[in-house]
Order: C-alpha cells, then sequence, then structure tokens
C-alpha cells in the first residue's frame, strides 16, 4: 500500500471555496488501475490559515506514479492553474509506504 499526502495552507476566509473547489471537481480516480481511496482533511487553523490535506491511497508506489503519468491525471488537473489563488505557497506533497496495516478486527499484516 502506498499513501499520497498534498498538504495545502489555505489562506483564512476562502476554505469554503477551496472545499467546493475539491468537491465540486471530477477528479477521473476511479478511472485508474491501483486506486483505493481518496479524502480531503481539514486540520488545524492558524492566525492565516487553515491547513487541508488530500490522501490517497494507492495499492502500490507504482500505481501512484502510473496515476501521476496518465491521461486521468492531466484531465484532473487541467483547471489547477487557473483556480483563485487560495492557498499561500505551493501544496507539499508526502508520499509514504505501508510498512504494517492493522484492520478492525486486529488483523496485522
Amino acid at each position: 500500500m502506498f499513501i499520497a499526502m498534498n498538504r495545502f495552507q489555505v489562506i483564512r476566509g476562502e476554505e469554503e471555496g477551496f472545499e467546493t473547489m475539491w468537491k465540486s471537481r471530477e477528479s477521473f480516480l476511479h478511472e485508474v488501475s491501483g486506486f483505493v481511496a481518496f479524502y480531503l482533511l481539514r486540520g488545524p487553523e492558524a492566525e492565516d490559515h487553515t491547513l487541508y490535506a488530500t490522501h490517497t491511497v494507492w495499492q502500490s508506489k507504482a500505481a501512484f506514479e502510473g496515476w501521476t503519468r496518465s491521461e486521468a491525471f492531466r484531465k484532473a488537473h487541467a483547471g489547477a492553474a487557473s483556480a483563485k489563488p487560495r492557498y499561500l505557497g505551493p501544496p507539499r506533497f508526502e508520499g509514504f509506504e505501508a510498512i504494517q496495516t492493522v484492520n478492525a478486527d486486529g488483523v496485522v499484516s
């Protein structure tokens, strides 16, 4: 399993627009082999921004890398540059390979 995260420092007052932008866009993730799940997460507030993260789960790092080279990726990000500035600086990417997982039944893998 591979988890890909982008962190966004959303300018205070732009939270609703940021959330609407994500909720209303077509991600095309379901078209890509190896995609498992997507989450849009709202985090703590600071004086000048609210922290958000996007979190996608993939079957493998190779599946995620395939997404970044896919037509679905290009379609999903086509309008990103033209969007109203809503964050402080660019998003910060972080990728993680799963070393251990524990499910609700206590099964460890």
